[in-house]
């Protein structure tokens, strides 16, 4: 521990000679010009969140500058204003860790004119990230069928390339192993396969950023995904409340309220949800037998503004999730009997310091606390066994970036670290009689530190290299790894067409679950003499990832088109399998699951995104296409290893090779819009083939929403409109094999009123 103390203390230091970012931040540069690109002082300008009240304002300097820090994650518009001239504005849309740059040219105005010049596009392609990022607004997640439910991923599947759910689990770019942050700050979870239940209600959310691939060294490591979640927190709200109601089939309904508001140097937010269904989990069959679910949780979102230095966050969220196991008829007619269900349980609180050091620096300090549980229990009279596998996760730690733009260089330097306390709980009742019961304990505790240095070098307006290297060390009860991770990227701009090319390398490390067995399950799982189910339990490694990109960003008058390729290799890639056990010449399977690693894996292909300006004043479209390869080699090197060795790549359990998704939203007449969205999956490799492949498979949503009068919204969803139900996969989890949703059909209301 007295490396993380050091460690802290050198953030410290730097910090108070630098500047830093905090991830949900950019800044906002610009310069304002007359006709003869003379440098214009005094000018105003104005930088205005498009879906809020939050804005800044200042006067352009003797160079005509002007540049705003601290700015968050989201779509805003600069406008300039300076006596005697036209005013002028524009579009900009700001990423993390990103600075775009605007050029304002003042016209003299003529006499009594007044207007307000618009200029083009937004400016979204910038040489400062080489990242694909995908950026959705709350406005969407109202827009998109079916995403503001509170346990629901639409709003990732629907827009980023890549991205779909197979056995109840988030999927994306061919894995499993993402990052959830929140407000900036990453909520640590080592753990793989024990969750199904949400992180955040979308409902909670003005933006969420999904980065993939191609990170900075101060992005984590789980290499697959980053959502960078940016909460509502009260900008957009004048002491207000909504509340939220639905009811629909399968006795579904996702209700909540919540409130906020906001002073000059205070916002607030806050919000409570509740929901249930009949219609919790992926079913095994057609018929949804046993597959209730339930949760209900709050949020709230709190910034105070000591003075124009000094800003303070406080994010926290607690909820509580169940669903049962759906069952199979088929395995009741032969004497299976498991009426199954998970509690789940999920808390953390963020705090955030942030310090305008001088006019373009910035000071972050967070420290977190995360819980998380997940307890799977059986009816003691289930057949062949009744299982119990509780597991609960602490962690506790903080998190620091600081840097300094020195000429042309942007240098940044950051430390991340948590200690984590797991507390396991195994047992098996068998009631087949093939052993006496077993009931195992597994606490566990371990530790992360993670210390990142990185340039970003501007070596003309259009073209900037960037490197960078993370420095990681963890502990687990059977391991230490030190692993080092160099990434190097470059972003060139094309001038006057704008457009972006980037390439990437990197290497990443993502902390192996704190899973160990011993006693009595151990005997169980240890049987590598067995002719029939020869397995052993094996010491988990991280995973090692290297990861080539290149792609290109195109803005043509309002649309935006993206294109990349990506190549992933990984070794020990994390993945995870059931524990068997054999009676009486069968291998019988539990529903207790264990993380596993693969030797070598690699995941490939190239996507493609597209959206639209708004059309005609009414619409707007987008596009998310994904062509990949998913697959595996060797022989299991974590976990529980059953001696195989795959010779030659085999597809994973989740690999689509094409994935589409195009969305569309439209105002129509009658304060009425229609909003839809078309999914394709080519279908997930068939573990019982031939044929190689399960069917593709298609669904249609749907949403129309009308507003009466300012203060009631009521809208009618439909998912799966053509109830295109079919068996999408099957690997053997949470209640067995999977079809998608069937058809479903509900209403919402919204109403809004004041305090």
């Amino acid at each position: 521990m007295r490396q993380v103390k050091n460690l802290f203390v050198l953030c410290f230091f730097l910090c108070t000679a630098a500047t830093a970012w905090a991830t949900i931040f950019g800044n906002v540069r610009g310069v304002v010009h007359d006709a003869q690109h003379l440098p214009m002082r005094g000018a105003s300008v104005t930088l205005k969140a498009q879906d809020s009240d939050w804005m800044q304002m200042q006067e352009s300097k003797d160079d005509g500058a002007f540049e705003f820090t601290a700015v968050p994650v989201g779509n805003y518009t600069v406008t300039v204003a300076l006596k005697g001239f036209q005013g002028a504005e524009q579009q900009v849309v700001v990423q993390s860790d990103t600075s775009p740059v605007l050029h304002f040219q003042l016209a003299i105005a003529g006499l009594n004119e007044t207007a307000v010049v618009v200029g083009g596009e937004a400016v979204v392609a910038s040489t400062d990230s080489v990242t694909p990022t995908t950026l959705v607004s709350r406005e969407d997640v109202q827009n998109t069928p079916g995403a503001d439910r509170t346990d629901s991923m639409a709003i990732i599947t629907d827009n980023v390339p890549g991205a779909y759910m197979v056995h109840d689990m988030l999927h994306i770019r061919g894995g499993h192993q993402f990052t959830w942050m929140i407000d900036g700050v990453p909520v640590p979870n080592t753990n793989i396969a024990s969750n199904v239940g949400p992180q955040v209600d979308p409902k909670d959310l003005d933006y969420i950023e999904v980065q993939r691939g191609s990170y900075d060294a101060d992005y984590g490591d789980r290499t697959y995904g980053v959502f960078n979640a940016v909460p509502r927190t009260g900008f957009e709200r004048n002491s207000e409340c909504e509340l939220v109601l639905s009811y629909g089939e399968y006795n579904q309904t996702n209700d909540q309220i919540n409130c906020g508001g906001h002073s000059k140097r205070f916002a607030y937010y806050g919000s409570l949800n509740g929901n249930r269904t009949d219609l919790g989990l992926e079913t095994p069959v057609a018929q949804v037998i046993h597959d209730a679910g339930n949760g209900f949780g709050g949020f709230e979102s709190l910034i105070f503004n000591k003075d124009p230095k000094d800003q303070f966050r406080l994010v926290g969220s607690l909820r509580q999730d169940y669903f049962q196991m759906p069952i199979d008829p088929t395995n009741v007619a032969n004497g299976v009997i498991q009426v199954d269900g998970q509690h789940e349980n999920d808390g953390y609180l963020n705090f955030s310091w942030v310090r305008t050091l001088t006019h373009d620096g910035l000071l972050t300090v967070s420290p977190f606390y995360h819980f998380n549980s997940s307890n799977y229990d059986s009816a003691s009279f289930d057949f062949p066994n009744a299982v119990t596998d509780h597991r609960s996760s602490t962690y506790v730690g903080g998190q620091a970036t600081v840097g300094a733009t020195i000429a042309r260089n942007t240098l940044r330097a950051g430390f991340y670290g948590f200690w984590q306390h797991d507390d396991q709980l195994f047992g098996v009742l068998f009631n087949d009689g093939s052993n006496s019961p077993i009931s195992d304990r597994e606490p566990a505790n371990g530790n992360l530190e993670a210390f990142w240095l990185e340039d970003k070098f501007a070596v003309t307006p259009w073209l900037t290299l960037s490197g960078g290297v993370r420095q990681t060390h963890f502990e687990s009860p059977t391991i230490t790894e030190d692993p080092t991770n160099p990434r190097t990227g470059v972003a060139v701009r094309i001038p006057h067409l704008n457009w972006v090319f980037r390439g990437f390398y990197g290497e990443f490390y993502q902390a192996p679950p704190l899973v160990t067995v011993s006693g009595p399950l151990l005997s169980i799982v240890n049987t590598p003499g067995s002719s029939l189910n020869p397995q052993e339990f094996i010491p988990l490694r991280g995973e090692r990832d290297t990861e080539f990109q290149y792609g290109v960003t195109v803005p043509y008058k309002g649309w935006v088109v993206d294109i990349d390729n990506f190549r992933t290799r990984s070794f020990n890639f994390l993945d995870h399998g059931n524990v068997n056990y054999e009676y009486l010449g069968n291998v019988v399977t539990t529903n207790i699951f264990l993380p596993l690693t693969t030797q070598d894996a690699l995941i490939r292909g190239w996507e493609l995104t597209l959206h639209s300006p708004r059309l005609w004043h009414r619409g707007q479209v987008h596009l998310a296409y994904s062509n990949q390869i998913a697959e595996f080699a060797g022989a299991i090197t974590g976990g529980l290893t059953n001696f195989v060795f795959q010779d030659g790549y085999a597809p994973l359990d989740h690999d689509q090779r094409n994935t589409l998704n195009i969305g569309f939203d439209t105002a129509l007449p009658w304060r009425t819009s229609f909003a839809g969205n078309i999914y394709y999956g080519s279908g997930f490799t068939n573990g019982d083939a031939p044929p190689p492949y399960l069917p593709a498979h298609t669904t249609v949503d749907l949403s129309v929403t009308k507003a009466f009068a300012e203060r009631f919204t009521a809208s009618i969803n439909a998912l799966n409109v053509f109830n295109s139900h079919l068996l999408i996969d099957n690997s053997f989890t949470f209640g067995g094999v999977h079809f998608n949703d069937p058809r479903e059909i509900y209403g919402e209301i919204r109403y809004h009123f004041h305090y």
